[in-house]
């Protein structure tokens, strides 16, 4: 464990999550089976017991590969589990791509579990939402807020590197997970989303995945894609082998140009050049 992590802080928020979850009642967890919500499902599981259901978003925007590793995970912690269907793409505030994307997206997520939670008298409904992101632009976060969703695990402070040795104690197969977000953060604000787009790019990312890449971001930029991965693995990306490979397969996606960053992976590297966020939402 890292030394900036003590095991009695830890085992004080943990109680004060159980402490509060059970305050609940019941909830319906915003799953999407990442590390923080796979975390947060568990945390309610134990808490609660068939009180807790995990409901995960199946959509255009969510990757493949994530709709089935979702169910699974759902399955092994043996949480009660639901899936609904969003259609944000539908959505002109959406599918236009402004920089409050996000807001609407988690509008219409929360739109479709509000008849989950009359269905079965779970009156609340908990997401993921860590310490870490407050600060940083989630416009997800002020639409949570707005429609009363809860966010314990920012209500307790428990943050990601907590959550990631917590989820390795209780042996979730997420500890270590790379972060992942839907495919509509892979295009830069302005850029018009299309299922025909998103279904590139996710045939692209899904290439990398089978290439032994895990932490990896393929960015749209017209007809070039800018590939991003861990630092670590720049030097495997940049073998001619995998290089070769790659390109090959990203012209027959359809692009012209194919780019490795750098830089390397950044969470939200499309945020960089945003030096004042326009947005009609208030957190008020």
């Amino acid at each position: 464990m890292s030394p900036k992590i003590q095991s009695s802080d830890i085992d004080r928020k943990l109680d004060q999550l159980d402490e509060l979850l059970k305050s609940y009642g019941k909830v319906i967890v915003a799953f999407s089976g990442g590390v923080d919500s796979t975390f947060l499902a568990e945390a309610a599981h134990r808490a609660l017991g068939s009180n807790a259901l995990a409901v995960t978003a199946i959509s255009d925007s969510y990757p493949k590969r994530e709709m089935q590793a979702a169910q699974d995970i759902a399955k092994e912690l043996g949480i009660r589990f639901e899936m609904v269907f969003t259609e944000e793409l539908e959505i002109e505030g959406y599918a236009s791509n402004p920089t409050d994307r996000c807001y609407f997206c988690k509008t219409e997520l929360f739109d479709k579990l509000d008849p989950i939670s009359e269905k079965y008298q779970m009156g609340t409904i908990v997401y993921g939402g860590i310490p870490d992101d407050v600060g940083d632009h989630r416009p997800g976060m002020v639409a949570a807020k707005q429609r009363g969703i809860q966010a314990p695990l920012i209500d307790v402070n428990l943050t990601k590197a907590e959550i990631r040795e917590v989820s390795k104690r209780w042996n979730l197969p997420t500890w270590d997970k790379p972060a992942f977000a839907c495919l509509s953060s892979r295009f830069p604000y302005g850029t018009r989303i299309t299922r025909q787009l998103l279904r590139k790019v996710d045939d692209a990312e899904q290439f990398l995945y089978d290439l032994g890449i895990r932490q990896f971001r393929v960015r749209h930029h017209g007809d070039l894609a800018r590939i991003e991965v861990h630092p670590q693995e720049i030097e495997h990306i940049a073998e001619k082998s995998a290089r070769t490979q790659i390109n090959e397969e990203f012209k027959t996606l359809g692009y012209k140009y194919v780019t490795l960053d750098l830089q390397g992976y950044r969470s939200g590297s499309l945020n960089e050049g945003l030096v004042q966020i326009s947005t009609q939402h208030s957190m008020k």
